[in-house]
């Protein structure tokens, strides 16, 4: 999947959610901009109540989407599951997706009134959603192959190696330009500044200057992951310690309240 491709992947996802909130803020304002005890009043009451068609449907459907998005991920993640054609990298992508929206809609199957045991869970669903959202950052960060395993500091230094190599082989730098260039303490935009000057003084062609450039820009990042690496895989092993707690607790009240929920015989449209 291109960069483009992915951008659009994300952005479609970023947009469903956006959308589907607007949608039910919309549907719903007038309900839920009410206190709470006049909400009993409203014409579409028995509608929008957590245990109406529409508010039930709202918790059903979004608890279905966590649960999903959860254990998909895990499945992929852990097991291996369908790992020709699943990608961690994607999966990850679409596993956040579900776990906001997701939370979006039981948000709105509350009706926005917490209290005991929901209360609990809802403070452990943001909690999740928070630390999620943290965790793709540092996820990010590390070095993963194609198939999203995570790449070893001596992986990274030989795939710097190879981007070294691919200019040497081009013919355009001398082995001393090149030792010029990487060995420099120069970074940055000092560093790409002398890039340029040296294909301006080489007369390389525009297809030179685009490849010779984005290689030093993938050399340039790749360089400050490496430098990074062991941060972010105790970051990583820190965040495993928050996010997977609160993720337990949810799941627990979860299966608490869809319990209670059944024994007082509330069974949406079935």
């Amino acid at each position: 999947m291109t960069k483009t491709v992915h951008r659009i992947y994300i952005g479609t996802m970023t947009a469903i959610v956006l959308l589907v909130t607007a949608y039910l803020v919309y549907v719903g304002y007038s309900f839920y901009q009410l206190p709470i005890e006049e909400r009993f009043y409203h014409p579409r009451y028995d509608w929008f109540k957590p245990s109406g068609a529409f508010g039930h449907g709202l918790g059903i459907v979004g608890t279905l989407m966590i649960l999903f998005g959860v254990v998909l991920y895990i499945a992929r993640k852990q097991y291996g599951f369908m790992e020709r054609f699943l990608r961690i990298k994607y999966l990850l992508e679409f596993h956040i997706f579900l776990c906001t929206l997701g939370p979006i809609l039981v948000l709105f199957h509350t009706t926005f009134k917490f209290g005991g045991l929901v209360s609990v869970a809802f403070w452990s669903m943001v909690a999740v959603v928070a630390s999620g959202v943290v965790g793709r950052f540092i996820y990010i960060q590390i070095p993963r192959n194609i198939q999203g395993k995570e790449l070893g500091r001596d992986q990274l230094l030989e795939i710097r190696a190879e981007m070294v190599s691919g200019l040497r082989e081009a013919d355009l730098f001398s082995q001393a330009d090149i030792d010029a260039l990487f060995n420099t303490p120069e970074a940055g935009k000092a560093r790409m500044q002398q890039v340029r000057k040296m294909l301006r003084d080489k007369a390389a062609s525009r297809l030179e200057r685009k490849n010779v450039l984005k290689v030093m820009k993938d050399e340039r990042t790749l360089n400050r992951r490496i430098r990074n690496l062991s941060r972010m895989q105790k970051l990583f092993g820190y965040w495993h310690v928050a996010h997977k707690p609160f993720a337990l607790i949810m799941l627990v009240v979860v299966i608490v309240h869809v319990a209670v929920t059944l024994a007082l015989g509330y069974k949406w449209i079935f």
